[in-house]
């Protein structure tokens, strides 16, 4: 697997990947690689005849109170994971090179960012939606993978991709979770023994809110008691569990088309989010 830091170099690596004429595929990551990761790498494969994966932690899409400095990096250990999984190529630029001196744009999805994550951390799918443009910029895949545990990501990059007239098919995978149930996530490494335990209660919440929904009870009242108990297990502040249209994630109340339940909410100094497929009856 070549490893690759500066974009002449790696235009000249795609350019020679492409030149059987079959589909290159694209993982974009933030590094700390999982199985979750591994689980898009195992897809990118389905779709594509190279697989190129790229770790670059984009300051872009952290706020000045959030994990940036501590967002856990290991380079090293990713590479071996992914040079096991028969990737072609690791895309890891640094940040001088995705943002040089000068650098003055910014590419912005309204509408579908607006809620949730998107009134949470402000300017974060501002960030999101510009370094993924430079990357599909830069790879030029046919093919680009993304789990769907970020939901809201994946819906904005669809209506980036879409409104832009880029000729990317985005392809979902569904969330991949620990034995226990909880999603699996980078983050998942800053929570102690305790919180581990805690943080359970996300996907139950969430899931027992999707059952009382699909049996016919008032989403108002099946999100009240999800957010209980999150505020029971020791989540503070919870940020929103909100159903959602699953296409445009506008908000809804009831359920009668289908839908997406979001939910994050921070346990200690971990912020965790999770969703869960609702269908009407």
């Amino acid at each position: 697997m070549q490893i690759l830091r500066d974009i002449p170099a790696l235009r000249t690596a795609i350019a020679a990947l492409r030149a059987d004429g079959k589909p290159l595929a694209l993982v974009p990551t933030m590094g700390a690689l999982h199985e979750g990761h591994m689980a898009l790498v195992d897809e990118a494969r389905r779709h594509g005849r190279h697989v190129v994966v790229s770790i670059f932690v984009n300051p872009k899409q952290f706020a000045p109170t959030e994990d940036l400095d501590a967002y856990p990096r290991r380079e090293a250990k990713d590479a071996a994971m992914l040079t096991a999984a028969g990737v072609n190529l690791l895309w890891a630029p640094g940040v001088d090179i995705m943002y040089p001196a000068g650098f003055a744009s910014t590419i912005s999805v309204s509408g579908v960012s607006d809620g949730l994550d998107g009134a949470a951390r402000p300017g974060h799918f501002d960030g999101v939606a510009t370094v993924v443009t430079k990357l599909f910029n830069q790879v030029c895949p046919d093919v680009a993978i993304f789990g769907e545990k970020d939901y809201q990501q994946l819906a904005v990059i669809r209506r980036m991709v879409a409104d832009l007239d880029m000729p990317i098919d985005i392809v979902g995978v569904p969330t991949q979770r620990a034995e226990d149930g909880l999603a699996l996530s980078s983050r998942n490494a800053y929570l102690n023994e305790a919180e581990r335990k805690a943080a359970l209660a996300l996907p139950r919440a969430l899931g027992e809110a999707k059952r009382q929904m699909e049996k016919g009870e008032a989403v108002e009242g099946a999100l009240a008691k999800a957010i209980a108990i999150l505020t029971t297990h020791g989540f503070d502040p919870v940020d929103y569990v909100t159903l959602c249209d699953a296409a445009t994630l506008e908000p809804i109340t009831v359920l009668d088309r289908p839908a997406r339940l979001l939910g994050a909410a921070r346990l200690g100094r971990t912020r965790l989010i999770d969703n869960v497929a609702v269908h009407p009856a």
